[in-house]
């Protein structure tokens, strides 16, 4: 007989080999040091970004004394001056009343909604909400209904999805037995949508969402939580996220700031108000259990902040924006010219809301590993992380990469496509420049 570890590894192999076969299993994997990101979510190139880095050294150098651990949790031993301080002033930046901090971004959606329902509550979610709110929702004690992704009015049904609208969803709720209870505010109804969604790049349609809500649930119980992680530093005036952008502050119960994306660092920020902001504290089980981030990474945060609030960081959105625009219209120029098969290649002819391009293709796979020998970093996205029938390579723009690299990578991928079509490289002349 077998010991019980090699019988649950025996298990977990049968179990990774079925994965294997349906081509889904996942690895690490390395990106090779001199290759163009065209993957990662650093929109910005904070990360790298020269200034950034400076002021993060000087804020290590000058709080020298301060240990590198936090030393435990923050209601414990891992609370600072400077902590708290940077809470207030990342709330004050995206126009908030208060702001706690979160280790990451999926431990503050956990933290959040495990414990901000009572019983009777309601949460109501885009059916491409992130898997940290799925998460905390099964540690939470409301109910759950999916609504179809950015539709909030029944006229714009155009989704493939079989889910109700957002406006369908909340007038079920009313018209069903505990509907007074909704109506006159006694029960409150969460709404829980992201302000772009990171596989197709598409922002949330907010101010129709907060009329559908004041409409249906005009006593206040509409309670609406924005996950800003791929909007935060890309979107708004300096990069304050989509709901500054569209001045909806007020009208916005919760929001969730990240940092490990445009930002460049890692962490997390609930902007809320004060009670919500203690309440989280009392009861937010990810922040209560765990330590504290240490300074090192509080520093990082802070100097990212400095370089947004500074206004540094507004050549850099111009710039990101204007490479958006670019690569839009390269990758269109190439489906008209090259005219390629249904499912081999194609792009939303619309232009894209955020630096997150979707290239649609059954062989993302493929697609992918071609760029990647040629020196371009992108990486395939297949179901079950996407919709069946929605494989894609996922592109994203950075204000670090140039016009020269865009225009490269859309010559090879325009290189593939003809590959897909023709046994050899087809000797029609690219309508892609090689440089612009």
């Amino acid at each position: 007989m077998k010991p019980a570890a090699n019988r649950i590894d025996a298990g977990f192999q049968a179990t990774l080999d079925r994965r294997q076969q349906k081509g889904r299993l996942r690895r690490l994997t390395l990106a090779a040091p001199d290759a163009v990101d065209f993957s990662s979510n650093g929109y910005l190139s904070l990360s790298t970004n020269p200034q950034v880095k400076r002021k993060y050294t000087e804020l290590l150098q000058s709080h020298s004394t301060l240990a590198l651990g936090s030393g435990g949790s923050r209601l414990l031993d891992g609370n600072s001056t400077f902590a708290e301080q940077l809470e207030q002033d990342v709330a004050t930046f995206h126009g908030a009343p208060s702001a706690l901090l979160f280790n990451s971004g999926f431990e503050a959606n956990t933290g959040l909604f495990s414990c901000m329902a009572n019983d009777g509550d309601i949460v109501i979610y885009d059916e491409y909400i992130h898997a940290s709110v799925h998460d905390g929702l099964k540690l939470s004690r409301a109910a759950k209904i999916p609504f179809r992704h950015n539709t909030v009015w029944d006229a714009t049904a155009t989704s493939l999805s079989s889910l109700a609208s957002l406006e369908s969803v909340l007038e079920k709720l009313l018209r069903s037995k505990s509907g007074i209870d909704y109506y006159n505010g006694t029960k409150n109804i969460f709404i829980a949508v992201e302000g772009v969604y990171s596989m197709d790049g598409d922002a949330a349609p907010m101010l129709d969402i907060v009329q559908c809500v004041k409409r249906k649930l005009p006593y206040g119980n509409g309670l609406i939580i924005v996950d800003e992680a791929h909007s935060t530093g890309i979107m708004g005036k300096s990069g304050r996220g989509l709901v500054c952008q569209l001045g909806l502050e007020d009208e916005i119960w919760a929001r969730v700031h990240t940092f490990g994306k445009a930002m460049g660092c890692s962490g997390a920020m609930v902007l809320c108000s004060e009670t919500t902001r203690s309440y989280l504290i009392n009861y937010a089980r990810s922040l209560i259990y765990t330590t504290a981030m240490g300074f090192p990474t509080l520093a990082a945060i802070r100097a990212t902040y400095d370089y947004l609030i500074s206004g540094e960081a507004d050549a850099l959105l111009s710039k990101l924006h204007a490479l958006v625009q670019t690569t839009h219209h390269l990758l269109s120029t190439l489906c008209k010219y090259r005219q390629p098969a249904n499912g081999i290649f194609g792009i939303d002819e619309a232009m894209p809301q955020s630096p997150i391009m979707p290239l649609f293709t059954s062989k993302a796979h493929d697609l992918a590993t071609h760029c990647q020998k040629r020196g371009f970093m992108l990486r395939p996205i297949v179901f079950p992380t996407v919709p069946k029938g929605t494989d894609r390579v996922r592109l994203c723009l950075h204000a670090g990469n140039t016009i020269d690299e865009v225009t490269a990578l859309v010559r090879v991928i325009e290189e593939w496509v003809v590959l897909q079509t023709t046994a050899a490289p087809s000797t029609t002349k690219s309508q892609i420049p090689s440089r612009l």
